[in-house]
């Protein structure tokens, strides 16, 4: 079978789960959206579910994924519901759900339910893309109260630049998160990853990691903190052929790289239909039986060349680890132009295999 695969270490998921918590002092969803950001999103939940205090997920699909393999915590919805008919199954299967916009408010209104809602209600205090405006919350407030549809009320909102550490946006958000919901008496969801690692005096009842889950800094710059993460995710496969080039001759498609001097080259099961970044660049870090080497020339779809010129004992069935504990998720990323995010989301066709270990 092909080697190309991704280990999943649900220990060190808990791990990360327990920090997050640890750093929040209170309640954290444990966010599994997009398949556990590529780490599959049932059997994250499941191995979670002993410790979380809920889940949060994009939309309805997710949620009902989660439900259906038995998942019985609190799941948030975290774009709420798209249609008002999505309101008979959130009620069904006892979801939380945010709302953000006037038009969801009027459905809420209008429907009728077998129980109560729990809404978390969102601000949009700078990142301008969904909430409510400042002005308009308080009344959105009011009107979920008055309707009758709403057993409890969390106040949210989300910081655009929190993963910047010398940036002063999060407390400028914070300014207006406090001053928009002056004098109402719920509890408070404010902090993500990034704000749970990096800006601890952000007040929030409840907090959403999510990145931080699967052991990747949101940051670019070291930070203490993130560094007491485990990566759950190693990507990894093995050399598939070997040649032995001299000085001058190219490598892969387009010819960007080409030989300095007599390199042995490694070609590897591992490309982009996999998830792995088409544009990393030569110089990209990568493992191989342990040791530090690097990609040469351009991803293609399905292989990948690396160099084995400096490594006399690999070869053919050599171990290759593109991340993990090994080669960190986001150097790789930072050689890549992309962030962690993107990497695991992107993860494909390669087959997932849990461990405790």
């Amino acid at each position: 079978m092909r080697p190309a695969r991704a280990l999943i270490d649900l220990q060190a998921l808990r791990h990360n789960y327990q920090l997050a918590r640890e750093l929040a002092g209170a309640r954290a969803l444990a966010v599994v959206k997009a398949d556990a950001y590529g780490h599959g999103a049932v059997r994250c939940a499941q191995a979670l579910q002993g410790d979380a205090d809920g889940f949060a997920v994009a939309c309805i699909e997710e949620a009902l994924q989660l439900r259906a393999a038995g998942i019985t915590a609190p799941i948030l919805l975290l774009e709420g519901f798209f249609e008002a008919s999505e309101l008979a199954l959130i009620d069904e299967h006892d979801l939380w759900c945010v709302v953000h916009a006037e038009w969801q408010l009027e459905a809420i209104e209008q429907t009728n339910l077998k129980r109560p809602l729990n809404v978390w209600l969102k601000l949009d205090s700078g990142m301008h893309r969904v909430g409510f405006h400042p002005a308009d919350y308080q009344a959105a407030y009011r009107r979920l109260l008055a309707s009758g549809k709403v057993v409890k009320i969390v106040l949210m909102s989300h910081f655009s630049r929190a993963d910047e550490l010398d940036c002063p946006r999060s407390n400028e958000q914070l300014a207006v998160f406090q001053q928009a919901r002056e004098g109402l008496a719920a509890e408070v969801s404010l902090r993500n990853s990034p704000a749970l690692l990096g800006w601890p005096s952000i007040p929030s009842d409840w907090s959403r990691p999510g990145i931080m889950l699967y052991g990747a800094t949101p940051f670019e710059q070291a930070q203490e903190v993130a560094a007491r993460l485990q990566p759950v995710m190693t990507l990894e496969s093995r050399v598939i052929s070997v040649r032995d080039l001299p000085a001058g001759e190219p490598v892969g498609y387009g010819a960007r790289f080409v030989s300095e001097r007599a390199t042995r080259v490694g070609v590897v099961a591992m490309g982009y239909a996999d998830g792995y970044p088409r544009h990393a660049p030569t110089g990209t870090p990568v493992l191989i039986d342990g040791q530090p080497s690097r990609i040469i020339g351009r991803v293609s779809m399905d292989m990948l060349t690396v160099d084995l010129s400096d490594l006399p004992g690999a070869g053919l069935g050599s171990r290759v680890e593109f991340w993990g504990r090994g080669v960190l998720a986001s150097d790789v990323a930072l050689a890549a132009g992309t962030i962690p995010y993107q990497l695991f989301c992107n993860v494909r066709r390669v087959p997932l295999i849990y461990s405790e270990a």
